[in-house]
């Protein structure tokens, strides 16, 4: 019997999970995904055509990192890193301090993550400025690992 593939790697919430991370102009590529209330419609296609960009080039993506920015009801921005600029898609860099806190669970419980979110900053004494959720596992991966961690990181400073 075959094994699975496996797209995605292990993630291992303990790295991450309560740390404050300090970024300087880590390297991002940015596309924008449309969205009906929060849910996103062409994640999909989004994140093959920017995989086969990144790929074509043989940059790296560091962490599997995939940042969601979801400021509207109807897209979000998704931001890849990469270990170094990609020619044909929108590069981007991040800087600041970020607070990450990791959660386990099904997607549905978004919403709850952020309040909790929201209230673990405020215990460290962080007021959350912009947030990001990372989508550690693609939903078949986190399946096959029998977890769907998500991490949600705010720029703190």
């Amino acid at each position: 019997m075959a094994k699975e593939a496996v797209c995605c790697p292990p993630f291992d919430p303990k790295k991450w999970d309560g740390k404050v991370l300090v970024w300087k102009d880590k390297r991002f590529v940015r596309a924008r995904v449309l969205a009906l209330f929060h849910i996103p419609v062409n994640f999909g296609g989004v994140m093959t055509r920017l995989m086969a960009k990144i790929e074509a080039v043989k940059a790296k993506t560091p962490d599997a990192m995939c940042l969601a920015e979801g400021e509207s009801l109807w897209g979000m921005d998704v931001y890849v890193g990469v270990n170094r600029n990609v020619p044909g898609v929108e590069n981007a860099v991040l800087s600041g301090k970020y607070l990450c806190k990791v959660f386990e669970g099904s997607f549905s419980d978004a919403g709850k993550w952020m309040k909790d979110f929201a209230a673990f900053a405020e215990r460290k004494g962080f007021k959350p400025g912009r947030t990001f959720m990372w989508y550690t596992t693609c939903p078949k991966c986190a399946k096959k690992y029998g977890k769907n961690y998500v991490a949600v990181l705010a720029k703190v400073g």
